[in-house]
């Protein structure tokens, strides 16, 4: 018989309904009926039929009209408000972030499933997971590993032993020895009194990501958690039954305990939960209308959950990913902007960067010889100021190898720190089945990736730092030979003086994110944990840099688009208007002045999507095999800039 979850105030009630034909008003009352019954004082409501209220949707807010019928407006086991009139909206709902979430009601579960060992986890494939584009299981291997972890405790717990975290209480209390009757109660305890988040939760790809992660270092083995549990936390990431955790709270040491609380928290069907079909609810709830029963915490499965570097660490696959994203797609609005300008490839010669051989360096100098005007790919703008007097252009393009390959090895750095992290066993005690032995140790300090993703903050920022710079130089007649602020009758049209202005904000904005949280510690529990890593600052922080990085360099790929205006009928080289016609296919040209944020939006959003470096990847790819220069020795004296230094193919340098 299908059932609908109705909230009404502080209560979530379940509403049988035999006949889907019946309306939206039918379900209203029935709940109201249901919630009367469980009220001494019958709620403040003395007759059911008076009572005015409205219902919608818990997953998207949206209202429900009272004469449709059932069927046509909900399915079976959706979740819905009703808010009586007069009343407000109830504290427990919890609106997602608008625009996050991809996870809406119309999500189907994947049928593709990525097999998890604890050793071979990509920060791709978690990106993957948190997007819902696949299931997961384990390994047979894995599953031995955590059976036989397993056996080791529950022989720790038959013969008494004293074992921190498992007959003992945490940090402070690692002295007090608990007996064993209460040892459930103790990691449920754990478990409730850590999950002392605050802010905002976590996305729905978030929280798929962090438990997907905490999965993944559960299957290592080494955590004691057993099977039944640990398949428990499967389903629910499989159903997508995500916990609330906020995003605050964590000092990264001992481990992520806060935000990993509040995770298994849910988990228990205690605190607030999300699936795509049911919104924000009670989380007994929403396991119970997808099938699942709250996990059981057996001794020393509430510190397994709980205690691990898996929040700092999600959320650093997030932005390692983010990052090399914008990075390679800002050598690609660098490279548009530069012949926008007029400016030369001469700063490209391979033979200047193999004088200084950093792999990031090398890797964007070929993308911008790949991009800009050559034999293969001539630009009629490049031809155009072919025998101007410029010796040479200003850094913000001359130095983009230097400046954008510095960044680029960076990512490279912290991708491998990311990676490395995400398939670590990082809780406490550590239990080796073969020695037949835990240990304690420091596994969950977070230092790692904290530091890791502070570097990766300063490196990206300059991406944006740049940036501003060029998108001032589009913009400043004097430095352009165009029109001001890249629109006609200035004066009467602002053009792009405040979308410039708003770069110069966010990057002056990131100047501050940029400090790095992870030089600063605080002493906790009772000084006990007397050093942190901080690192669930440098994490978010992390990302909201990168945010305004794909945010500044949309700006400049607009105007640098715009400035092509000014220059047709002359166009520039085949892949570089393959970028202009994408961007077009979004954002149409300036004529004069409009609203300007749903531009920055939708460019945004290309770059996001990485449709900019899909465009010109092809290109650059053909580049590297057809028309790299074969390696040989490089003199100082064999060679000037204007000259041909071998008799191969070779990009123009005019």
């Amino acid at each position: 018989m299908p059932r609908f979850t109705v909230h009404i105030r502080d209560e979530w009630l379940s509403v049988p309904c035999r006949d889907t034909s019946k309306t939206i008003q039918w379900l209203g009352q029935e709940a109201l009926k249901r919630y009367i019954k469980n009220k001494p004082d019958n709620g403040g409501i003395t007759a059911v039929k008076d009572i005015r209220f409205v219902v919608r949707r818990c997953q998207g807010l949206g209202l429900l009209d009272a004469d449709d019928t059932i069927e046509d407006v909900l399915e079976d086991n959706d979740f819905v408000e009703l808010a009586i009139e007069g009343d407000t909206m109830s504290p427990d709902f919890i609106p997602c972030e608008p625009g996050v979430s991809h996870l809406t009601a119309a999500y189907k579960e994947p049928e593709e499933y990525i097999s998890l060992d604890g050793n071979s986890l990509t920060s791709t494939d978690l990106i993957n997971l948190g997007r819902g584009l696949y299931k997961i299981k384990l390994t047979p291997e894995a599953e031995r590993k955590v059976v036989q972890s397993r056996e080791l405790l529950d022989t720790i717990v038959k013969e008494n032993k004293v074992v921190y975290g498992i007959t003992t209480g945490f940090g402070k209390f690692a002295r007090t020895v608990i007996p064993v009757s209460k040892l459930k109660e103790l990691q449920e305890n754990l478990v409730r009194s850590h999950s002392a988040g605050v802010g905002n939760p976590l996305s729905p790809e978030r929280t798929r990501m962090l438990l997907a992660l905490r999965i993944n270092v559960l299957a290592k083995g080494h955590s004691g958690v057993s099977l039944e549990t640990l398949q428990a936390m499967i389903q629910a990431f499989n159903a997508s039954c995500l916990s609330f955790v906020p995003e605050k709270g964590t000092v990264g040491a001992s481990g992520d305990l806060a935000p990993l609380s509040h995770l298994a928290l849910g988990l228990m069907g205690e605190g607030k939960m999300w699936s795509p079909t049911s919104g924000w609810a009670d989380a007994k709830y929403v396991l119970e209308a997808h099938g699942l029963k709250p996990i059981s915490l057996k001794p020393k499965e509430g510190l397994a959950l709980i205690n691990g570097t898996q929040m700092i660490t999600s959320l650093g696959a997030e932005a390692v990913e983010r990052a090399q994203a914008i990075a390679q797609q800002a050598d690609i609005i660098a490279a548009l902007t530069l012949e926008v300008l007029k400016g030369t490839t001469k700063a490209f010669d391979s033979d200047i960067h193999a004088l200084r051989p950093h792999p990031g360096q090398i890797e964007v100098a070929q993308r911008f010889r790949s991009l800009l005007d050559s034999d293969h790919h001539p630009s009629q703008i490049a031809e155009s100021h072919r025998f101007c007097d410029r010796v040479q252009d200003a850094y913000t393009m001359r130095c983009c190898p230097q400046v954008h390959g510095i960044a680029n090895d960076t990512i490279a750095f912290v991708q491998n720190i990311i990676n490395t992290e995400i398939n670590s066993a990082t809780d406490n005690p550590m239990v080796f089945a073969e020695r037949g032995e835990t240990i304690s140790g420091g596994n969950f300090h977070g230092e790692y990736p904290a530091k890791a993703l502070d570097f990766l903050a300063i490196a990206v920022h300059e991406l944006a730092s740049i940036s501003e710079r060029r998108i001032e130089r589009l913009c400043n007649p004097s430095l352009s030979e165009l029109p001001a602020f890249l629109v006609n009758e200035g004066g009467l049209n602002s053009g792009f003086m405040i979308a410039h202005c708003t770069a110069a904000a966010l990057v002056s904005e990131n100047k501050v994110l940029c400090h790095p949280s992870s030089v600063d510690s605080l002493s906790t529990s009772a000084a006990t944990e007397d050093h942190v890593s901080m690192g669930g600052w440098a994490a978010r922080k992390a990302l909201r840099v990168i945010e305004h990085v794909e945010q500044v360099l949309a700006i400049e790929l607009l105007a640098a688009c715009q400035g092509i205006e000014f220059l047709r009928p002359l166009r520039t080289t085949t892949p570089l208007e393959k970028v202009y016609e994408l961007v077009r296919s979004v954002v149409k040209p300036w004529i004069k002045d409009r609203f300007m944020s749903p531009d920055i939006e939708a460019v945004h959003r290309l770059l996001l999507d990485q449709k900019v470096w899909n465009v010109a990847k092809p290109y650059i790819e053909k580049y590297q095999t057809e028309y790299i220069p074969e390696s040989r020795p490089v003199s100082p004296t064999a060679f000037s800039l204007d000259s041909p230094a071998s008799p191969r193919k070779r990009v123009r340098h005019e």
